[in-house]
């Protein structure tokens, strides 16, 4: 299948920046959408950002100004910086990327998510 992994998470004062990296591995046949999520303990994840193939972008209100996503296609990276951080931005961020994939023979379908990196925002 193909495998995510996120850094750049840490802890940042409110009104700091922080930048999010997520790389896609594995054997990629294609990429389509990349996106970054967000849950918050005994909440449904929600997106934050999404970019397609084509540098459409997606995003909720409550980053709009703030947030940005990028991606290296060539790389399979999808980036997202952060700034003008609030407390209420604090909580576990994840990567989602779909695609197909190199599956012995055929081309397969995946979508993936990686594992999730904390980002802690302090008033």
């Amino acid at each position: 299948q193909v495998q995510l992994v996120e850094s750049g998470g840490g802890l940042v004062q409110a009104g700091g920046s922080l930048r999010l990296s997520c790389a896609a591995s594995g054997r990629i046949f294609s990429v389509n959408a990349m996106g970054w999520y967000r849950q918050a303990p005994g909440k449904q994840r929600e997106l934050v950002e999404a970019i397609t193939s084509g540098d459409s972008t997606n995003y909720a209100d409550s980053v709009k100004g703030r947030f940005t996503i990028s991606r290296n296609n060539a790389k399979n990276i999808v980036f997202l910086q952060m700034h003008s951080l609030k407390p209420e931005d604090t909580t576990i961020y994840y990567c989602n990327a779909d695609g197909t994939y190199i599956s012995g023979s055929v081309i397969a379908p995946y979508n993936s998510w990686g594992q999730g990196t904390q980002v802690t925002v302090s008033s």
